[in-house]
């Protein structure tokens, strides 16, 4: 936009009429500050190491009086010099900076503060340095991570079938497997009352090898120090043709002792993983989740407290899970 500015006698507050961009002046006024803008180009106008803006900082004394910006450059016989070159750069191929008052600053900072006061975000009740709640989600209804998890398995429940084995608990083996014909439980706690297994998976020589149609290992090699190791065995004790279902975090806190929180893991690091136990082509992996599910995992809220199609975005630079099938050569 142009506007009829501009020009100033050095022993008058006249302003004559010549073309510059209007944009300076209509940026003081949108930021509120009542103070002189110029457009300069020249080198010796950068910023000096230390600078600031006056009437922004509160190290420079505003200007007094009522003014506008218009009254603040005839005032302070500021003249406003138009940028060289074309468009918004000058010669030097540099933005063009705005001066404020007696000090200059940058253009960009000055855009973006703008840009966030139109723009302001609301954390609402996520403003704070404690997560809103710690119970995972599970004191709210169905974690967030399981949301995409129960949706692998439901996709992959071809596979849970037979003999079937699956860590701490049966739940996701008796919700989605079909025509079972053993439901067994694996877990280092001797005093798990459900476990039909008591080994350490990372040194499970005391496994049956070949025994399991299905190994469900959800959640739980990022427990496993020896991660390698464990996906070894877990190869082994799953029949040929048998499948791994397996799910990691990418983002989670950690968990609380007596459980020792180890890793986690991203999309290429589990395929690698999993292609030098199983082979490559036997494997197929895919991140879910994205920033959304991330921050409210993070927080401790429940899937419930997103829509469903907040939660259906995967972004393959922000998953919040890493969910893989990887098949025993026949």
């Amino acid at each position: 936009m142009i506007a009829q500015e501009s020009s100033l006698d050095p022993s008058s507050t006249t302003v004559t009429s010549t073309s510059v961009p209007r944009w300076p002046i209509a940026l003081a006024s949108a930021l509120g500050r009542k103070a002189a803008v110029a457009v300069v180009g020249d080198d010796d106008a950068y910023p000096r190491r230390g600078g600031g803006v006056a009437g922004w900082d509160g190290n420079s004394a505003p200007i007094a009086g009522d003014v506008t910006p218009r009254d603040v450059i005839a005032q302070r016989r500021c003249p406003i010099v138009a940028a060289r070159g074309q468009g918004r750069h000058d010669r030097g191929g540099r933005p063009p900076r705005v001066a404020l008052g007696a000090r200059r600053v940058r253009l960009r900072p000055a855009v973006d503060a703008l840009r966030r006061r139109r723009r302001p975000v609301w954390l609402g009740s996520l403003g704070s340095t404690t997560p809103y709640g710690k119970g995972w989600g599970f004191d709210r209804g169905t974690p967030v991570d399981r949301w995409y998890i129960e949706r692998f398995l439901a996709r992959n429940r071809a596979d849970i079938t037979g003999r079937v084995l699956e860590v701490k608990d049966s739940g996701y083996t008796n919700r989605f497997g079909h025509a079972l014909t053993e439901r067994a439980v694996l877990d280092v706690d001797a005093g798990n009352e459900h476990a039909t297994h008591v080994a350490d998976l990372a040194s499970g020589d005391a496994l049956p090898s070949g025994a399991f149609d299905c190994f469900l290992l959800n959640q739980t090699l990022q427990l496993i120090f020896d991660h390698r190791a464990a996906l070894t065995h877990a190869h082994r004790i799953v029949r040929p043709g048998g499948v791994l279902l397996l799910t990691v975090p990418v983002t989670s806190r950690l968990c609380d002792p007596p459980l020792t929180d180890y890793w986690r893991f991203t999309p290429l690091a589990v395929a690698g993983l999993l292609e030098d136990v199983f082979g490559a082509g036997a494997v197929t992996v895919n991140g879910h989740g994205n920033v959304l599910a991330q921050v409210a995992f993070l927080e401790g809220l429940a899937a419930e407290d997103l829509k469903a199609a907040e939660l259906a975005v995967d972004d393959p630079s922000l998953p919040l899970v890493v969910c893989a099938r990887a098949v025993r050569a026949a």
